[in-house]
This record gives structure tokens, sequence and C-alpha cells, in this order.
């Protein structure tokens, strides 16, 4: 079977990318960028160091910014209709996850109007046409929305997350310049860092991995152990090797999968509006334990590449044991609380598995599982 494989056209790292924006524009003839960026990040000048470049390269610009943390169908309508009023050609995306994603999705509508509702963008929609091109320029180093044909909106109605996954949403440039990411607290650099790392771990496992996505999976494990704890104190190093280590692990993913920590983390963004790194956080090392039968010798790389020594004399009993603690141990030390119980209310559970079972992300997850083996998942972590 051929094994398909996406990327960005072009890609810029390192501190002061943000420069190469007007110079991309330019090179493909764009009149007028559509600047999508949260109001947080407008409010504290973290995208005015984008919109400075701009302006010093007189490219004229619209910004949108009806964006909440975890993007509606509202958000995408909105976002939609300004796009079409400011005669605008080209999408800059600034943000995390929400804004790449919101800007995904109106880029995908205005390409294919048939798909206005949203809704019916859910899972893998046959688009015909490309996305309005987008660049992307990610403030936070987790959800490597910049590098996948992933996004994911919520359904306010229904309180649920859409999981879209189409090959015509990739930004056709990314730009990861980590001094876009030193404004970020400690907390989000934490579950930002922590989401990146279950991108890898469930990337790695998956039902789709294959050689090719082992390499960037692997990889970005390494990356991430060793720099998410210095990106929590804000050290330059720590800073840059997340912003890489997203990145890779976003270069795998999107292009084979992941798993049920994703699936048992959406419906709690979308009935708690929990933040997605934390919850990700949360439940990964106990997915990691229930998954670990299904996994063979691939939890020895994963031990290996979080730092624990060693490895090569382990049963396999103790280095599957040794990478769920080493994982354990990082969380702990960037200030990830251990449990759910001070986000689930337990009469939610039914319906939170449910949803998880109907998550997209769920077929990959390299155990097969049932409605009632992830309601004893959340019980595990209350």
């Amino acid at each position: 079977m051929a094994q398909r494989f996406i990327l960005n056209e072009t890609s810029y790292h390192g501190v002061g990318a943000i420069n190469s924006i007007a110079t991309e524009i330019k090179a493909r003839a764009f009149k007028k960028a559509f600047v999508c960026s949260d109001p947080d990040l407008i409010k504290f000048g973290v995208t005015k160091k984008v919109l400075d470049v701009l302006d010093g390269a007189n490219i004229a610009y619209e910004v949108y910014s009806n964006i909440k943390p975890n993007p509606t169908i509202e958000n995408v309508q909105t976002g939609v209709e300004a796009f079409k009023n400011a005669a605008t050609d080209c999408i800059v995306a600034i943000g995390g996850g929400s804004s790449m994603d919101t800007a995904k999705a109106i880029g995908i509508i205005i390409a294919n109007p048939e798909y206005a509702d949203v809704k019916s963008l859910e899972g893998v929609a046959p688009t015909k046409n490309p996305s309005v091109p987008i660049i992307a320029v990610p403030t936070t180093a987790g959800t490597a929305a910049e590098v996948t044909i992933n996004y994911v909106i919520t359904d306010d109605e229904k309180n649920r997350k859409m999981v879209c996954v189409d090959p015509h949403d990739i930004p056709i440039v990314a730009v990861v310049d980590p001094d876009m990411m030193s404004t970020m607290p400690k907390g989000l650099t934490a579950a930002t860092g922590m989401d990146a790392l279950t991108h890898a771990i469930e990337g790695y496992i998956t039902a789709g991995a294959w050689e090719l996505s082992d390499m960037f999976h692997i990889k970005a494990i390494e990356i991430i152990a060793r720099s998410l704890r210095g990106a929590v104190n804000n050290t330059p190093e720590g800073r840059e090797g997340m912003a890489l280590g997203q990145y890779v692990a976003g270069m795998g993913f999107s292009n084979v999968g992941l798993g049920i920590v994703h699936s048992m983390a959406h419906p709690l963004g979308a009935l708690y509006d929990t933040p997605h790194g934390v919850a990700n956080a949360i439940i990964l090392p106990t997915v990691m334990e229930y998954n670990a039968p299904a996994t063979g010798e691939k939890y020895r790389e994963i031990a290996r590449a979080m730092g624990v020594k060693g490895v090569d004399d382990m049963t396999q009993e103790e280095y599957r044991k040794a990478a769920i603690d080493a994982v354990k141990q990082l969380s702990i030390d960037v200030g990830i609380p251990t449990d759910l119980k001070e986000i689930v209310k337990p009469e939610d559970i039914p319906f939170l598995a449910q949803s998880a079972y109907d998550d997209a992300c769920r077929p990959g997850n390299p155990r097969q599982t049932s409605v009632e083996e992830i309601t004893e998942l959340y019980k595990k972590l209350m």
C-alpha cells in the first residue's frame, strides 16, 4: 500500500524568522493579508510583531480577532464574512491552535463555499479546492497546526469538538520563530509542551505509524524531553528546542493520526473549556498504561528518547514502566495536575466516553477500545 506524506511548501525556523513573512507575501504577489489572531495576543503586543513586519514592507492587511480559545462555528462563519468584506487574498494566522484552526476553516470555506455550514467539514471532507493560501505563525509550542492537515472546531450546540482532516488546509508557509513564543506564561508553556509530547508519543504508537513517521516522532520526543523544562523557565535554549520539537512532531502525526488521549481530551475542551494541552497531559500516562500491551517494543525507544538510562538491560515490563514514569515526571516537573478531579463531573462521564469513542482520533489508537473501557479510563483519572 502506498503511503502519503504531506508537509508545507516552505518553512522558516529560528529567531527573526518572522521577517520572511513580507518576503513570501511579495514573492507570491499577494495584495492584502487577512490576519487571524486572538484577542489576548493583540492585547499583549504579540500580534504587533508581525504587523510591524507588514507595515515595514507596506503590505495591506485586515485584522480578525473574533476567536475563542476553543474556536466555534460562529467564529469561523463571522471570519468568512469578514474575509469577503475585506477583499483580501491570503491569510496570516498568528497564534496557537485556535487562531490557526480558525484560519484553516475560513480558508477552506472561502475556496469551497458549499461547506459554509462548517459542520459538513467534520471528518475527512472531500473538498475540491485548496484553501486560501495561509502563512502560519505559531505563538505556542504545542499544536503544530502550522504543519498539519488537521483542525478542530467546537460545535457549541452539541458540546463537542469536530475534528476536520483535509490535505487542502495545510498552510503553504510555516514561520516558526521562538521569539514569538517568548511571552507565553509558564502554565501555557507547560500545557502546550505536553500537548506536543502527546502528539509525538501517540503518533509513534498509532495504528498508522511507519518508518518515516517514526523518525520524526522519536526525534520530537527527544527534543521535547530535553527542552520543555527549560522552556517553562523561559531559557532561550528551551524555547528554541520546543519551537522545533513541536513542529517535528506535527510533521509526523499529521500524516499518520493519533489515538484516544486526544479522543478523551477533545470532549473536555468542548464541555468544560479545558485547555487542550492540560487535558492531554493529564490523560497521557494513564492511556499509555492502557495501550502498552499493543505497542511491541516501542516503549523502549520512548524511554530512551525521554532520557532513561539502561533501557537495553530492562525487561519489557520494566522499560514500559520506565517510559510511563518519565512522562509522568516531566508532567509533574512542569506543574501539570495529575488527575481530572477538579475538571470532570462524575455524572458527565457517560457523555464524555461516548464522545471520545465517536471522535475521529479514536480509530488510530493502537489498542482496540470501547465506550465501556473509555468510561473506566475516565473513572481511573478521577
